[in-house]
């Protein structure tokens, strides 16, 4: 069983990723700073403060604020219940949202604007938590480093949760499963990846699918791995005879079958274990109004729906 807007207009790199090479840029650990400051924005989220002397600076303040603004006004004030240390979940407004926009069909900027699964999904996140959703394109090895420097309120960018990124940052619950596929000929009499233990798969070197092809090789699963320096040679292969299979991001398979012209069709799915989370500064008091809004999302048939939009076909599996 499945359990469980943008405000401006932007321009965009045209450096697409290779496909199939995975969302996994190196770890960095510390605080590295990056090119200009946060905006200032109507959306506030409250942090932690990370050092002694700001927090103490800070209270300060805002006892001076409170004595000289009390004068003259009946208001009470709404604020955080006695013994709480941190604000608001969510004051309503904006928030920054960076995302390395150029990565079908998760990201893209086909006419400017960012489309894609990961900008519906966070879009309808916000409609249901109470914020909108402003993005920007960083690079996507950047975006760690600006999460991690309070740079963004948040990112979402097809992002694999991993033990060394959650030692930086705090992740959403996962919203996709990032497994691969296995396609063949349309006239290919392969059914699943059990009928290749005598036979070669392509896969694109380097790639996530060329890892997940040698965990089958050493199953003697498969007979044989052939890398190929981009997924189209690895394709132009099994066009050719060349190969019997290609292991290739099951996120973008429709569209390489619809390019090919029915000329190679979907076998079956390949768990990887990997998946992808929203990403946060630590401690981000987002995180729980967007896992509740996930919930939702999930149970009511909103995924579904976008993932048909986007991956065009049903989700095996929900997060």
């Amino acid at each position: 069983m499945k359990v469980g807007i943008p405000r401006k207009e932007m321009s965009y790199p045209a450096n697409l990723p290779t496909a199939g090479s995975g969302r996994n840029p190196p770890f960095h650990r510390g605080r590295v700073g990056l090119e200009g400051r946060k905006r200032e924005r109507e959306f506030t989220v409250t942090r932690r403060s990370r050092t002694h002397f700001p927090a103490m600076l800070v209270l300060a303040v805002a006892l001076v604020l409170l004595v000289g603004c009390s004068a003259g006004t009946d208001e009470s004030f709404k604020g955080a219940a006695p013994g709480e240390t941190t604000g608001p979940t969510v004051v309503g407004g904006k928030i920054t949202v960076a995302s390395n926009i150029a990565y079908p069909p998760f990201e893209s900027s086909p006419r400017g604007a960012p489309k894609g699964f990961d900008i519906d999904l966070m879009n309808e996140i916000g409609k249901r938590a109470g914020f909108e959703v402003e993005y920007e394109n960083v690079r996507f090895d950047s975006i760690l480093r600006g999460i991690d420097a309070d740079l963004f309120d948040a990112a979402i960018s097809a992002m694999t949760i991993t033990k060394e990124r959650e030692q930086q940052i705090d992740f959403s619950d996962p919203y996709f499963n990032a497994d691969q596929a296995l396609l063949v000929g349309s006239d290919s009499e392969i059914q699943s990846v059990d009928d290749l233990t005598e036979s070669s798969v392509g896969v694109q070197a380097g790639s996530t699918g060329q890892i997940k092809a040698e965990e089958l090789l050493d199953d003697e699963r498969i007979g044989e791995i052939t890398p190929f320096r981009t997924i189209g040679e690895a394709f132009a292969a099994l066009e050719e005879g060349k190969v019997e299979g290609v292991i290739y991001d099951l996120s973008a398979t429709h569209r390489k079958i619809v390019a090919n012209g029915g000329e190679i069709r979907f076998v079956e799915s390949i768990s990887t274990g990997e998946q992808y989370g929203i990403a946060f500064p630590t401690d981000s008091p987002l995180i729980d109004p967007v896992n509740r809004a996930l919930v939702e999302i999930k149970d009511d048939g909103t995924y579904d729906k976008l993932y048909e939009k986007w991956i065009g076909m049903p989700p095996e599996e929900i997060p």
